[in-house]
């Protein structure tokens, strides 16, 4: 069997399925904005509420989930792709029966992969969508090929910013690169805003509004708003104690906030069900054709 016909067969069983992960891509314009810190939380708040979820880290080449975790994972994804490892035993069990896959810390050549490794990486992660309700990936932050690569290729993302104008101009910076990007498209694109360390629920919606009129007017994208979530200290006391803020600080009122978004986002399941769940492997099977079609530019 020739590599076309593999894929094709690929494509066919993944239509055949009944149900497939939800996918949520959480990305921002800079880092330092507490984006990885989201990501846990909701993995963690959403699993609360049933979903069977994991954690991606496609932050590739740092290891913030899992210091935010404070757990050492044994396997990464490169034993995955280079050692032999198989999906189930890369997967880490996390709190409150989260499950993280590791990108690894200083693996550089996993943020550089190329059309043919990702198309591998693709077919190894398939069974994932069996083992999850909903993949979070937390990817890099900034502007980077392989930042603008995964948000390309998602179907739905969570954009964090804050009040910093460098964490607004950064955040509109991203939006513009990707805008640019010939193989990005709105319609199949959903971008969310999480206004974070914000003073009340107000600003936090004022910042969407501004950020949204600004991004509507000039880049004819439409962002939708998912949430604030309050300057609080015990979210740093949480990352201290390397446990989210959810389960250190249940009742404070940045583990509230993030209770709200989780049962935001799971109440839209409906919605996301009506728009067909791509799973994983459509993800991959997107970031192939984006690398495809950047060979194909230069």
């Amino acid at each position: 069997m020739d590599q076309a016909e593999e894929l094709r067969k690929l494509i066919e069983k993944q239509n055949q399925k009944e149900d497939v992960a939800r996918v949520i891509t959480v990305t921002s314009g800079k880092g330092g904005v507490g984006k990885s810190n989201i990501s846990v939380n909701l993995a963690v708040q959403l699993s609360r509420l049933g979903k069977r979820v994991v954690i991606l880290d496609a932050d590739f080449g740092l290891a913030n989930v899992e210091i935010m975790l404070g757990i050492r994972p044994k396997y990464n994804l490169a034993d995955l792709m280079y050692r032999g490892k198989s999906l189930r035993e890369i997967i880490t069990e996390g709190p409150q029966n989260i499950g993280f896959i590791s990108g690894g810390s200083g693996i550089e050549e996993l943020a550089n992969l190329t059309r043919v490794q990702l198309d591998d990486l693709r077919k190894m992660l398939y069974e994932l969508d069996d083992l999850a309700d909903i993949i979070i990936v937390d990817t890099g932050a900034g502007i980077s090929d392989s930042v603008l690569e995964f948000v390309a290729a998602s179907s739905e993302v969570i954009l964090v910013t804050t009040p910093e104008p460098t964490s607004i101009t950064d955040a509109y910076a991203l939006l513009k690169t990707l805008s640019k990007r010939s193989q990005f498209s709105i319609d199949d694109t959903i971008i969310k805003l999480v206004s974070n360390r914000v003073d009340s629920t107000v600003e936090g919606r004022e910042l969407y509004s501004k950020l949204s009129m600004v991004v509507q007017n000039y880049l004819h994208l439409n962002i939708e708003f998912l949430g604030a979530i309050p300057m609080d200290m015990n979210v740093s006391r949480a990352v201290i104690k390397q446990k989210p803020v959810s389960l250190a600080y249940p009742n404070s009122e940045a583990a509230k906030a993030m209770q709200e978004i989780a049962n935001v986002l799971s109440n839209e399941e409906v919605v996301v069900e009506k728009q067909q769940k791509k799973g994983i492997s459509q993800l991959f099977s997107n970031l192939v054709k984006l690398k495809k079609n950047k060979v194909k530019e230069v």
